[in-house]
């Protein structure tokens, strides 16, 4: 799913030098004074970069994007050696409401040397930060747990960073990529907490330690005006080892020694001014249409995104937290970058390729609502760049005849000409929501609806992987009335696995689409239909066998019942598909979905039955017509046999809160789109869910969020 902006003022272009002489040549001859007039009446050509040579100031910060560890050893406990022990973000499920606050901002200031579209710099930061990380309550070789299990025995918190680097960049267009490296310096507290199991007392002991290790990163940023510009920044912090410190006593062992070690990957907004003013290309002429006759061979289509999401949650009613609660208090950051490559190998096939870093986690690990709140948060999230190629695949297209269709350069559609009544085949890799269930105002996180039962038909299991991506085969035929749409691909080998299944012909998932398209007579304005039907064979358990085994005791926890007894299960379902123009400005959605709800969804959601619908209006009665405002509404359900399974303590794709007492999840969702420049859109984001988890005692939760999107 990709997104795009559009422009809302022209840049302005380069200053043009002015040949001199020309006086003086034509003292020679009159002739050579005319070719001279107009050798200086013609402007040099325009660079097609940013110069962005010269000083700068910014501001920068990460909200929840920063991710580190301290490692802790070779430690001694009253004088015997103990196995290292680490702290960061902990990968146990009861631990996550625990998670570190992780919060970096601060101030930087550089310079800039430019040659042609190369950049070479130095930079200077220092950042305040709130980085705190726990170890949890029991720590290899220390002999004891805490009563607490949500306990932490140590808890090292840094204060300040500070970093010099330089930089080595490539400008073009409004926009400069750049590597970085350089040196890293931050100060860290290190407490401890050691309960006294005996007295019920606590014993307490705390270190101050100093760090200079190396950084490393990478960025990208894009100059919005003359003055100002947007960036990101990723940065990978190795601040080494310090020295032999000791942090107290634990009673009834004896004192504790220790080292740390400290390592962070930290990902920054960032906000730079020039004071010197910057060097900005001219906008290219898009009115132009794409014309092979022209020279324009559309053999080469190259584009690119980033979205980073900055996304919060406050208190709320929560009695008890189970594996896979939403948690209360808590503020979390993703981000991905994408490099959409098109090439046409011959008329009429083409290849796609992109490669997909992501970073960062969902509210909760992506965890604790079914219609979850952040279509950027992957399954398959990472505290470092984590780098996919998400897409590959051969596309064939057979033109039929009828009228021809321009099809502009986009991300992943390479300029050319189809014929409208024309069958297209796809074999690759490829997400199912790039074809299927689309909606022009309700499809996109990265561009409208963050909530995924509202850009998507949430009841539909679609086969994939954790990202959201499967292989397999695709074809379509098309007419300007409607098209029909089917694809074959490859399921998880379980449940929410990352693994797809190869044996295709035994598991594999099978979607079929309907699309009408017409023309709304009363309001002559354009509109679409689809509808869509799947059947999907992968492994997966029965959720009413799965509740009598543990009800009759043969196995005392479900889930080991739902592990013990997945076979090949067949899952199957489709959904409706509303799009409707009601102005030029104003659209309106809706969707309703649904899955069978006997056996266990294999990818997407827990999620049997959905209904969803809202409104899309354009900012052109305030005179902003490429802003956008969003106002959309979701209800989410289960079968019976699934509510009984989570009142059991299952645990699903997404969601369980070891116990359950029934309610529909309900979603509105409201967001404003403020389109920036030609190719950057910042929105602000609200969400309202009442019963995450479809649990009557959670909640409800109010979601905060910033979106911050790019593209070229």
């Amino acid at each position: 799913m990709q997104g795009a902006t559009t422009s809302l003022a022209g840049s302005h272009g380069l200053m043009v030098r002015l040949m001199l002489g020309a006086a003086l040549v034509g003292q020679v001859s009159p002739r050579a004074a005319s070719a001279a007039d107009l050798a200086a009446a013609a402007p040099a050509p325009a660079a097609s970069y940013t110069d962005w040579s010269g000083p700068y100031l910014g501001l920068e910060g990460s909200a929840s994007g920063s991710y580190g560890a301290y490692e802790f050893g070779p430690s001694t406990v009253g004088g015997r050696p103990v196995p290292a022990f680490k702290s960061g973000d902990s990968t146990g499920r009861s631990d996550r409401g625990r998670d570190a606050t992780t919060a970096v901002g601060g101030a930087y200031a550089g310079w800039n040397w430019q040659s042609g579209p190369w950049l070479y710099g130095i930079e200077a930061a220092l950042d305040a930060a709130n980085l705190k990380r726990p170890v949890p309550s029991t720590i290899a070789g220390f002999g004891y747990q805490a009563v607490d299990p949500a306990f932490d025995i140590i808890r090292a918190k840094t204060d300040v960073y500070g970093t010099l680097r330089a930089r080595l960049g490539y400008s073009f267009d409004r926009y400069l990529v750049y590597a970085t490296f350089g040196l890293a310096g931050a100060n860290a507290r290190v407490l401890a907490n050691y309960p006294d199991l005996g007295t019920g007392g606590l014993v307490t002991a705390k270190a101050d330690l100093g760090y200079l290790g190396f950084t490393l990163g990478a960025g990208v940023q894009y100059a919005i005006t003359e003055n100002l510009a947007l960036g990101l920044d990723y940065r990978y912090v190795d601040l080494g080892g310090s020295g032999r410190f000791s942090l107290g006593s634990v009673p009834g062992l004896g004192p504790v020694t220790s080292r740390a070690s400290f390592t962070s990957n930290q990902m920054f907004l960032r906000l730079m001014w020039f004071p010197g003013g910057l060097t900005v290309p001219p906008d290219p002429d898009e009115t132009a249409p794409h014309d092979p006759d022209n020279g324009d061979t559309g053999r080469y289509s190259l584009h690119g995104q980033t979205t980073l999401i900055a996304q919060g949650v406050p208190g709320f009613r929560s009695p008890y937290i189970g594996d896979q609660s939403l948690i209360p208090h808590q503020a979390r950051q993703t981000t991905t970058a994408t490099i959409f490559l098109g090439f046409k190998l011959a008329e009429g096939t083409e290849l796609y390729y992109n490669p997909e870093f992501s970073q960062g986690f969902g509210l909760s690990r992506t965890l604790g609502v079914a219609g979850f709140v952040n279509g950027e948060a992957q399954k398959a999230g990472a505290p470092f760049p984590k780098l996919r190629s998400n897409r590959y695949y051969i596309k064939q297209t057979i033109g039929l005849g009828g009228e021809t269709v321009e099809v502009p350069d986009g991300p992943n559609q390479v300029a050319t000409r189809y014929d409208s009544e024309r069958i297209t085949l796809i074999a690759g890799k490829f997400a199912l929501g790039d074809f299927f269930d689309g909606n022009v105002y309700a499809h996109d996180p990265r561009v409208d609806f963050f909530n995924w039962s509202l850009w998507g038909s949430s009841a539909w299991d679609f086969p994939a992987n954790l990202p959201g991506f499967t292989q397999g085969v695709y074809a379509e035929y098309n007419r300007p009335e409607f098209a029909v749409r089917a694809a074959y691909t490859q399921v998880p080998k379980q449940p929410s696995s990352d693994v797809l299944d190869p044996r295709v012909f035994e598991r594999a998932g099978l979607n079929i689409e309907f699309e009408e398209r017409h023309v709304l007579p009363i309001l002559d304005q354009p509109g679409k239909v689809r509808i869509g039907l799947f059947s999907n064979e992968g492994n997966s358990a029965n959720y009413r066998d799965i509740v009598t085994l543990t009800q009759l005791g043969v196995f005392d926890d479900i889930n080991d019942a739902a592990a013990a007894t997945r076979r090949p299960r067949r899952k199957s379902g489709g959904y409706i598909n509303l799009e409707q123009a009601l102005t030029p400005e104003l659209g309106l959605f809706a969707r309703a979905s649904l899955g069978d709800g006997r056996n266990e969804n294999i990818s997407f959601t827990d999620i049997d039955q959905s209904f969803s619908g809202g409104l899309s209006l354009k900012g052109k009665a305030w005179d902003r017509p490429d802003d956008t405002i969003g106002l959309g509404a979701a209800m989410n359900g289960l079968s019976p046999s699934h509510r009984a399974a989570f009142a059991n303590g299952y645990y699903g794709l997404l969601i369980g809160d070891g116990q359950l007492r029934y309610g529909t999840e309900r979603a509105l969702e409201t967001y404003y789109a403020m389109n920036l420049t030609k190719f950057v859109t910042l929105t602000f984001d609200y969400q309202f869910i009442d019963n995450p988890g479809y649990n009557r005692d959670r909640g409800p939760a109010h979601f905060f969020a910033s979106r911050l999107h790019a593209d070229f």
